[in-house]
């Protein structure tokens, strides 16, 4: 048995040293390596000349970018605020309060029984439910309408003379305007 496992041994062994034969048909692509090394070699082209870079000054950086929307002012009659109209400082603020008007959006509403409610999402990616009577916003606006695309506020603010006036604010779907 053993005998026969060291024969086939040195028949595997002989036919893997036949293919390790030097004459083995390679004289063509020696050939043929031989020629491509004779042929003339070609020539690079140098670099391009390097253009000397100018610095650009972008001068609009503190402009509105032209893919938001442009703030409509309105012009507003300086006339002294209303002696009974006057924010109720004593009123634990909602926390929706600590927000600008502009940092808030609406992005939907619930309707629960009666009553409809507005989604508002606030800078930090929280979404509150806020319906008619809450407060949200820096200027003490109360919501006073929701309907599907819009919420209605009535916000108190300083009329510039040491009193207080109501303005409307209506935030829509997706933005506040006033």
């Amino acid at each position: 048995m053993q005998t026969n496992k060291n024969a086939i041994l040195l028949i595997l062994l002989m036919v893997i040293l036949q293919g390790c034969d030097g004459e083995s048909g390679l004289a063509d692509l020696e050939e043929y390596m031989a020629e491509v090394d004779a042929r003339p070699k070609g020539r690079i082209a140098p670099l391009p000349a390097l253009e000397q870079y100018t610095l650009f000054a972008y001068s609009a950086a503190s402009l509105r970018s032209p893919f938001e929307p442009p703030v409509v002012i309105k012009a507003v009659a300086r006339t002294a605020g209303d002696p009974k109209v006057k924010p109720d400082f004593d009123r634990v603020k909602h926390y929706l309060e600590q927000f600008n008007i502009g940092e808030l959006k609406m992005v939907g509403t619930l309707a629960q029984g009666p009553i409809m409610y507005a989604l508002v999402s606030d800078t930090e990616g929280g979404v509150h439910k806020v319906r008619v009577g809450d407060y949200m916003g820096t200027n003490y606006g109360k919501i006073v309408g929701v309907v599907d695309t819009e919420i209605e506020l009535l916000e108190i603010v300083s009329d510039g003379l040491g009193g207080w006036i109501q303005r409307r604010r209506t935030m829509t779907m997706g933005s506040a305007e006033v």
